[in-house]
């Protein structure tokens, strides 16, 4: 516990405070408009009385203040100190890669729609968020299909001798070819943004003066062009309900569960609701500080900022996030808690998802248990397999050999306990003496890296017995262990029809297999464990055999060997540009002589360069 002393020393600045356990790993981190205040309501007198709050006060030993000139100053300190240390009870969003945007830059030549994943500042208008790429890509073959842009890059365009089959069905307007002036391509491009944008009328209001433009002109194909354009927009934005009056705004909500915190983000972009995201965390602290802290990683993020941010409570010192909005916006971003009207329903919309979300989530939860329960039932494990651990070899004529592990948790992946493995005593075509190798490896540092709940490992009987042997050697026998044997294939000779065997499952103590029911969830369960074991194997393995395969090829250069066929490559970047390099570029890097360099240069010449695998 801190004591009223040490509290009384912090200062009243604003700042970023930093909650450490007994050997000084860092807890949590929060920010505060007044540090001592804000550190008192956790230990002192009147601290906060939940349970939830008492729990990770319970478990800090020590607090460190680093006192910022503003608010702003300080979420963004509180931002950069939880993505480095990534504290337990924080909000950690890490990179999240499933947003994509739409980008259309309206200052290059002839522009076309892309799909990103990071907004940059580089000019260029970006439209979104959408979920996955496949809801980007399919807004953007509609937008094609009404607003006939290039898809391609103008160059390779250009290449060709003849328009591509997109301007054959009418869903590219052939600029490479010289078939559209620049401004009447412009014309369709701020055509996208305004549609994009939610700027209906204003589209719609366009079209039509040129569409009278060009038929006033007795420029008939392209007031028909114009024409076209308009009853598509009209079809598409006829299903379209606006929701507030062309504005861009971005609606949180928010539902508690028990320790577990779910919010919801609502987009609306030109005043239509485009899409919905929610994340889901288990949180100790307050509601409040939970928004603010989300908020912080969130937007921190390269990602859109809307003119407008609406939350279901206010958040604590709801001064330094507008003002680090609206620097990265380039102007004023208003953060609202509305009491009445429209926008109160759209928060209150927002909080329906939020608890929608939390109900599919405890959904998942239970049905991946219940999984796990008839996992466990089935195999006769001592307990139940929350965290399974699965190990594949790779080997090619016992050369470049890796071994691999994937970690499941709660029958999910869970990247950070996948590991790979290069085979020390590599040459050997002895896969038991590999496995062994590897699980050698892995039980040494069971002290740093917890052994699972259930083992497994690709193959029978055999690949058992290493399992256990390894396990037993090495004193660990609190674990459950399994090997996951694919089906064998039967034909006799003549026979049109083949059919196949169960997946077979082998436990220690048991000579027959345990065969689970087809197509059942435990066994697709591991199924799928064992073949992401197997492909995060086999792609390491077949890394490691080109990165080979280029260094070796090198290294039948007289005076060339493996550290320095290496250094090339790095230095390089690619076999083609170490062969594309001038004596003089060669003999820039260590431990190339002027004469070695004339020397690979030469014998790459001549032909006799390395081949890719």
């Amino acid at each position: 516990m801190i004591s009223s002393e040490k509290i009384a020393r912090i200062p009243t600045a604003p700042g970023v405070y930093q909650m450490k356990g007994e050997n000084g790993t860092i807890l949590y981190v929060g920010k505060a408009r007044n540090l001592r205040q804000r550190v008192r309501s956790y230990f002192g007198s009147s601290r906060d009385s939940r349970y939830q709050v008492r729990f990770l006060v319970e478990q800090v030993s020590d607090i460190e203040c680093i006192v910022t000139d503003t608010e702003k100053e300080a979420l963004i300190l509180e931002n950069t100190l939880i993505k480095q240390h990534r504290p337990k009870y924080n909000i950690n969003l890490r990179d999240d890669k499933t947003y994509f945007s739409l980008r259309l830059d309206l200052t290059e030549k002839f522009p076309r729609l892309t799909v990103v994943r990071k907004i940059q500042k580089d000019g260029a208008s970006y439209f979104g968020p959408y979920a996955s790429a496949t809801a980007a890509r399919a807004v953007m073959k509609q937008l094609q299909r009404i607003f006939p842009l290039r898809h391609y890059p103008l160059d390779a365009c250009k290449k060709r001798k003849r328009p591509c089959l997109f301007y054959q069905i009418g869903q590219c307007s052939g600029p490479c070819h010289g078939l559209i002036s620049e401004e009447a391509y412009l014309a369709l491009a701020e055509g996208v943004a305004l549609f994009l944008s939610g700027r209906d009328r204003d589209l719609v209001k366009k079209y039509r003066q040129k569409m009278l433009e060009a038929s006033t002109a007795e420029k008939f194909e392209e007031a028909g062009r114009y024409r076209d354009i308009l009853k598509a927009i009209e079809t598409t934005l006829e299903p379209q309900k606006m929701v507030t009056a062309g504005e861009d705004i971005d609606v949180v909500g928010i539902h508690r569960d028990a320790t577990r915190l779910t919010l919801a983000l609502l987009f609306i972009r030109g005043g239509t609701l485009t899409g919905s995201r929610s994340f889901s965390f288990n949180w100790q602290l307050d509601d409040a500080e939970a928004i603010a802290s989300f908020l912080g990683e969130y937007y921190g993020q390269e990602v859109f900022i809307p003119a407008s941010l609406l939350l279901p409570l206010p958040i604590p010192e709801n001064i330094g996030l507008p003002e680090l909005l609206a620097e990265k916006k380039g102007k004023k971003v208003d953060v609202s808690v509305p009491r009445r009207g429209l926008k109160l329903e759209l928060v209150e919309l927002a909080g329906k998802n939020a608890e929608n979300a939390a109900v599919e989530h405890w959904q998942k939860q239970d049905s991946s248990a219940n999984v796990l329960q008839e996992l466990k039932e089935r195999l006769h494990l001592a307990k139940l397999p929350v965290r399974i651990e699965c190990y594949d070899i790779s080997t090619f004529q016992g050369k470049q050999s890796v071994g691999s592990r994937v970690t499941f948790i709660d029958g999910k992946p869970f990247k950070p306990g996948y590991r790979r493995y290069r085979i020390k005593n590599d040459g050997q075509t002895d896969d038991f003496a590999m496995l062994s190798e590897v699980l050698s490896r892995r039980a040494e540092r069971a002290a740093e890296d917890p052994l699972p709940d259930l083992l497994i490992v690709d193959g029978g009987l055999g690949q058992l017995g290493i399992l256990t042997h390894v396990l037993t050697e090495l004193n660990i026998l609190d674990i459950d262990t399994a090997a996951l044997a694919k089906s064998r294939v039967f034909a006799a000779a003549g026979d049109i029809e083949v059919s196949r065997s169960a997946e077979r499952v082998f436990r220690p103590g048991r000579k027959n297999p345990i065969v689970l029911r087809q197509n059942s969830k435990p066994l697709l369960l591991l199924a799928r464990i064992r073949d992401e074991a197997h492909r995060f194997a086999v792609t390491y393995h077949k890394l490691i055999r080109n990165k080979a395969t280029l260094t070796s090829g090198l290294e039948e250069i007289p005076g060339v060997g493996h550290r320095l066929s290496t250094r090339l490559l790095q230095e390089f970047g690619s076999l083609a540009k170490v062969k594309a390099a001038t004596v003089d570029e060669l003999a820039t890097i260590l431990g190339v002589s002027l004469k070695l360099a004339q020397t690979i240069s030469k014998h790459l010449a001549q032909g006799r360069n390395p081949q890719r695998h």
